[in-house]
This record gives structure tokens, C-alpha cells and sequence, in this order.
């Protein structure tokens, strides 16, 4: 599911005003907003529009110019057609003159509205006369998106104009809308607070503004009463008694309001996380931040500080896993700069040291997602040693001894991404034994046997890389043995969940190189179903649907490999789908745009060559190295000179499936001058490396490093039969 666009904040407003002069002939408005609905969502149209034309907005607001114009001091008229369009082909003439004279549209969005062929048609008409921003989601039923999902198709609730922007010719485009969203949805933001979105979205005001002025004037209303009730007083007396109820009657909100948001960020959020909803938890992130927002930070207590720090971090968090880096990154370092100066304030307070070590991390935890590992190590070693100074501080205290623990691991898991994997494995074999003495000693602390799993997922991986495919593959079983039991158990924690796909995932992968097909793609197919029903609970959730986008592409290899070529080719298409979703949400991530991407091409290319159709595997092995080349222009890493390399290797073998030596040993020679000279060896690099000696003719090499992985147990089918055809060459 895509993200929806958020009302913006005044001084932000994005948009809000045509940029390319289109407004100097917009037609005088007749209507302030058209309604657009089903005729099945009449009743709710009807309370809508009446709430709409009953609306004043509040004068301090009225008659000011936002990048929406003048604010007016009412919303009429409002259009809404009540009656059923006749059968026709087009709208009525009525409906298009009010459409083209209306300043805003909203459209009621439901299922049924999703399907209405006028509800579409409304909208089109609209956006070939009007921006984007003027287009507004009431949702009342069903879910935005939900058909970017086979399954859920008839739960969405967008009409297909709504999903997609328009070019300035009013022709529709294959982009993604994100128009501004107001959830009426039961469980959401509410009637009231909704209506709310949608009225600032109106008058390009932020919402926390519109909230606060129509509390004040409910506020003013009240104090007017007490003022009446108490007239017959002294007016001296009148005035003390109403200072010293002022004064305490803001003390004591103030300390219901901060009590209110530390239990947000604390206990509320603590249950809320289990569960995996992000929209849940971006909320009680955005409502805590929203009440520190107008306030100096200079001038907040440093508790009020660590609290609207701690909302920074999880609003970080919830961009983070929706795929969006850079707003990740703004608010982890707006938390890091409050979380250093509470700690300049009490620079002992192990507190403190904590929350800051927490914001030291997630910086660092972007940097090494955009591959940038130098800044990741930085902070790496910046966070443990905070880590150290709390454990200096009380080394009896368990949450400081885990602290440590998982700096150790954070290095080793920088150890394993830079290939020295020998150092990273020993990190990670030490921490295992520390934090099987924690399990242990407190075997029902969750939090002690989540760090437990998670380091033995890290070390299988580490020796998966390292070729000893047995002991990566005896972690791989120890760790879906500790999930079992708790991941069967109903309303299970969705980490435990998204460590039993990786589990599944990494052992159906180790079979299916080990030689065990059949075991492989049991466990592969355990980890696609899992990953798609992470997925399904919220397919916002990036990190989710990744692991979804890898089971499927190693399943594919695997069965390209038993020859099950169509299941392969459906395989390849939802993953490369997947891969095509997460570049759209952010192309900085590597993993998406250089791996993803890669594995993506490459397979594609393989189903064209194992059905026959060569020339198409030659078009898709010429898109995959132009990709690779186009990427190393903007990207000198290793990981980028490794893709074009593959790429190589790719063309290669479709040139010797088309007979055409010459141009074969031409890629391969290319492969072997492009290879990474300083990247580590593991086993399914050493058999590229193979591929690459085979295609030279370098018979002698390829049967050395063949001999290694025949030692490691390394029987990948796919990398078995490209040696087996390269041999002759």
C-alpha cells in the first residue's frame, strides 16, 4: 500500500498553489467542493455535506491568504448530485458544469465507489481542469491500494483516477497519486478529527492549527460562562481567584498531558508493537509529537525532552519500515539532537546515555542501508561505547549488559557486510554464549530470548558466507526450533514472525545448494506464506514485503533448476513486481536498486533461455548489463562493480546457448577484468568465479575452485548446469 499524502503544515504546504500558471485561468468557482460518491454511500454524503455547509471557520483564520487563497469564512456551497445519473454514455451537463465551477473535489471512497463508473468519471473530469492537491479522499470503507494485491482486489476503495496522477494535458499516467486522505474508517482517525483533515486540506492550513483554534474558541466559550456565573463578585476578587485556577488548572494539564504522552510512548507503544500495524503507531508517534510541537525546545524540562525525542525515534521507525529513508532519517536526527542535549544536561544519567545510544544507532542503521559503511561503523563505535559507560555505570543491571551485547553484534554485523566474515562469525559465536547466559537466567524475558534468536539468524548467515553450509544450516534449524512454539502460539509478536521467514528462507536456500531440492522448496514455501500474510497485515511494511520479493527469487532459482519452468516464470514476476514497488518508495536503498534489481534481470533472462525463446534472453540480458553499467556511472562501490560483472556473466551464457562463441568468451573476458579484486570469496561467488574460468577456457582454475566448493558440499543445480554447458568452451 502506498502512503497517503498528510495534510501539510502551513509553513510546508506542498503544492497548495499552481506553480506553472495554470491559475491565471482557472474559471470563477461556483461551488466551493463537489462531492463525488456512490449512490451506496448516500447517507453518509448527506452528513458530510451538512456538516460542510454548517462549518465556520474560525476567525482568526478568515480572510487569510495560504498558498489556497483567501480563507473564506464558510465552505458553501457545497455540490452533491441527488440523484441517480441516467444511463447515458457521459455525464450529465450538469454534473460536468459543476465539476469544471467546483474549487475542490471530494470523493467519498469505498469499494463500491472504487467500482463506479461515474465516481471515476467524475474525477477524471476534474483533474484535466484542476491540480492534484485539489482532489481530497474521504474514506469510509475498504482499503487505499488494496488491488496493488491479487487478493485484495475487492477491497479497494480508490477509483482508478484517484490511484493515478494526471500531465498537464489531463491525460492519465502511469505515476502513483498520493492524494491528501482523510480516514473516516471505524478505528481511524475519527468523524471529527477526519472531517477536521479535511477542512485544512481545504484551506491550506495545517490541521494541528485548525485543532488548536477550535479548541481555544470552545475554550473562550466556557470561560465566558464562568465569567457570567461569577459576575456578581468583586472584580479584584473575581480576577485573583481566576489567575490562581488558571495557573493550576495549566499545571495540572500540563502533568495530565505529559503523564498521557509518556504512557504513549511507553507502555502503549510497547503493546502496540507486537502487532505490526504502523498506521497505529504513527499515530500515537504523530499526536505525542504534536503536543511538544509549538513549544522551545530550549525552554523543555529534560524529561519533556527524553519524551519528545522518544516520539521522533518511532516516527523514524515507521518511515523506516514504509520504505521512506530520508523522513527516517530527518527524524532520527532531530531525535539525536534532542536526546545529545538532554545528555549535555546530565552527562552521568544512565537514562540518558541510553536514549541517546538508541538515535546513534538508527543513524547509523540508514547510513549502512545506503551502503555508506563508514558512517555506519562510525556510529557502530560511537554507540558502544555508550553502551560501555552504561554498563560502567551498574554492571548488574541487565538491560546495560544487553546494551553491550548488542554493540558487539552491530560491529559484527559491519564485520559481515565488509566480507570478513572469520572476525564476524567469532562476534557473533561470543555474543550468542553471553546472551544464552542471560536466557537462562531469566528464561521468561522475552526481550532476552528475541536478542538470542536474532543473533543465532546472524551467526547461520555469517557461515553460510564463510562455506561451512552444515553448521549455517544446524543454526538455521536451531532457530526455527526456538520459534516454533511461540510463532504457533495465537497473536504471536510480529518479530518472531519475520524471524521465522528469514529462518525458513536461509534453510530452504542451504538445501537447495546442499543437493536437498525437496527439502529447499519446503521451506521456501514456508517462507513465502508467512512473509505474505506479514505482508497482507500491513503492506506498508517494506521491510516485509522484501523478504516476500527474495523467498520468491530463490524459490524461482530453485525451480529453475528441477525444470518447473512456468511456476519459476509466476515466481519471478511477483518478485520483480515487489522489487519495482520498493525502488518507487526509495531508490537509495541498495539492496533494492543494485541486489534486488540484479537478481530481478538475471532471472528474468534465465526463464527466457530454459523456455527456448533466445532472442528475448538476449533483449533481457542486454537491459540487465546496460543497467549494470548505468549504475556504475552513478556508483562506484563494490556492489555496483559485482552487479555489471554478473551482468557479464549473464551475456555470456545466453551468447553460448545462441552458439555464438566469440561474442561468449568476449563477455567473459569483460566479467574477469570488471570483478571486484578486493571482494571476499563465498560460495556462490566462488561459483561465478568458476563460470568465469570455465568461459575462458581456463580449464585448470575453474577445476580449483570447483574442487573447493565440492568440499564445502556446495551442489547449487543452477551453477551445476552452466559449468556442465561451459565446459566444452
Amino acid at each position: 500500500m502506498l502512503k497517503l499524502a498528510d495534510v501539510p503544515d502551513r509553513q510546508g504546504a506542498p503544492n497548495a498553489a499552481a506553480q506553472d500558471g495554470s491559475a491565471m485561468f482557472r474559471p470563477q468557482h461556483v461551488y466551493y467542493a463537489f462531492l463525488s460518491y456512490s449512490h451506496k454511500d448516500q447517507e453518509f454524503a448527506q452528513w458530510l455535506h451538512d456538516e460542510l455547509e454548517a462549518f465556520h471557520v474560525p476567525r482568526s483564520l478568515a480572510g487569510q491568504l495560504t498558498t489556497n487563497g483567501i480563507i473564506p469564512s464558510r465552505l458553501t456551497p457545497i455540490f452533491r448530485d441527488r440523484q441517480e445519473l441516467a444511463a447515458a454514455d457521459d455525464l450529465t451537463v450538469e454534473i460536468g458544469e459543476a465539476l469544471t465551477s467546483s474549487r475542490f473535489l471530494i470523493v467519498l471512497c469505498s469499494p463500491d465507489a472504487a467500482k463506479s463508473r461515474w465516481t471515476n468519471a467524475e474525477i477524471e473530469t476534474f483533474k484535466r481542469v484542476r491540480r492534484e492537491g485539489c482532489v481530497l479522499a474521504a474514506i469510509v470503507d475498504g482499503e487505499p491500494f488494496a488491488s496493488d494485491l491479487e487478493d485484495h482486489v475487492d477491497e479497494e476503495c480508490f477509483p482508478p483516477a484517484l490511484r493515478h496522477r494526471f500531465d498537464k494535458r489531463g491525460r492519465i499516467t502511469n505515476k502513483r497519486a498520493e492524494p491528501i486522505a482523510a480516514d473516516f474508517r471505524e478505528g481511524k482517525d475519527g468523524r471529527r478529527l477526519a472531517f477536521l483533515k479535511l477542512v485544512a486540506g481545504m484551506l491550506g492550513v495545517g490541521l494541528d492549527d485548525l485543532v488548536r483554534r477550535e479548541q481555544t474558541r470552545r475554550q473562550r466559550r466556557l470561560a465566558w460562562l464562568a465569567a457570567a456565573s461569577i459576575a456578581g463578585m468583586g472584580v479584584t476578587s473575581t480576577l485573583a481567584i481566576m489567575a490562581v485556577q488558571s495557573r493550576d488548572a495549566a499545571r495540572d494539564q500540563r502533568r495530565q498531558a505529559e503523564s498521557l504522552v509518556a504512557f504513549m510512548l511507553g507502555d502503549l507503544k510497547d503493546k502496540l508493537e507486537p502487532l505490526g500495524r504502523l498506521d497505529v503507531l504513527d499515530s500515537v508517534g504523530a499526536r505525542a509529537l504534536a503536543y511538544y510541537q509549538n513549544q522551545d525546545t530550549a525552554e523543555l524540562s529534560d524529561d519533556a525532552l527524553a519524551q519528545r525525542s522518544k516520539a521522533l525515534t518511532l516516527m523514524g521507525q515507521v518511515a523506516s519500515n514504509r520504505g521512506d529513508l530520508a523522513k527516517a532519517l530527518g527524524f532520527y536526527q532531530a531525535a539525536f539532537d534532542g536526546t545529545a542535549e538532554a545528555l549535555r544536561r546530565s552527562p552521568d544519567n544512565p537514562q540518558r546515555i541510553f536514549d541517546h545510544a538508541q538515535n546513534v544507532f538508527y543513524v547509523g542503521d540508514v547510513a549502512r542501508s545506503r551502503g555508506d559503511l563508514k558512517t555506519a561503523e562510525l556510529s557502530a563505535r560511537e554507540y558502544k561505547k555508550l553502551a560501555q559507560r552504561l554498563v560502567a555505570a551498574d554492571s548488574s543491571n541487565p538491560k546495560w549488559q544487553m546494551e553491550a551485547i548488542y554493540a558487539d553484534s552491530n560491529l559484527g554485523v559491519l564485520l559481515n557486510d565488509q566480507g570478513r566474515y572469520p572476525e564476524a562469525g567469532a562476534v557473533f559465536a561470543n555474543a550468542l554464549v553471553d546472551r544464552e547466559r542471560l536466557v537462562a537466567a531469566d528464561p521468561g524475558n522475552e526481550q532476552y530470548r528475541k536478542a538470542m534468536i536474532e543473533v543465532v539468524s546472524w551467526l547461520g548467515d555469517t557461515r553460510e558466507k564463510e562455506g561451512r553450509l552444515d553448521d549455517a544450516l544446524a543454526q538455521r534449524e536451531r532457530q526455527i526450533a526456538l520459534l516454533s512454539p511461540i510463532v504457533a502460539r495465537p497473536g504471536s509478536d510480529v518479530e518472531y514472525r519475520r524471524q521465522m521467514v528469514v529462518a525458513y528462507r536461509a534453510a530452504g536456500r542451504l538445501n537447495a545448494v546442499r543437493g536437498d531440492a525437496a527439502s529447499g522448496a519446503a521451506q521456501l514455501q514456508k517462507s513465502i506464506a508467512l512473509a505474505d500474510q506479514l505482508v497482507a497485515a500491513e503492506p506498508s511494511n517494506t521491510d516485509w514485503t522484501w523478504l516476500s520479493g527474495w523467498s520468491k527469487f530463490d524459490l524461482a532459482r530453485l525451480d529453475l533448476g528441477r525444470n518447473s519452468i512456468e511456476e519459476a516464470a509466476a515466481l519471478v514476476r511477483s518478485g520483480c513486481d515487489i522489487n519495482n514497488r520498493l525502488m518507487a518508495k526509495d531508490a537509495t536503498v541498495v539492496e533494492w536498486r543494485v541486489r534486488m534489481r540484479g537478481e530481478c534481470m538475471e532471472l528474468t533472462t534465465r526463464v527466457a533461455l530454459a523456455r527456448g525463446a533466445q532472442a528475448e534472453a538476449e533483449d533481457d540480458a542486454a537491459r540487465m548489463l546496460q543497467g549494470a553499467k548505468d549504475e556504475l556511472v552513478k556508483n562506484k562501490s563494490t556492489d555496483a562493480r559485482l552487479a555489471l560483472a554478473n551482468a557479464y556473466v549473464m551475456t555470456g551464457i545466453v551468447a553460448r546457448a545462441g552458439s555464438r562463441r566469440a561474442d561468449s568468451a568476449r563477455a567473459f573476458n569483460f566479467a574477469a577484468t570488471t570483478w571486484p579484486k578486493d571482494l571476499p570469496d563465498r560460495p556462490s561467488l566462488i561459483a561465478r568465479k568458476v563460470l568465469i574460468m570455465r568461459g575462458l577456457g581456463r580449464g585448470s582454475d575453474a577445476l580449483q575452485l570447483a574442487g573447493k566448493l565440492d568440499r564445502m558440499g556446495y551442489r547449487e543445480p543452477i551453477y551445476l548446469r552452466d559449468a556442465a554447458s561451459l565446459r566444452s568452451l
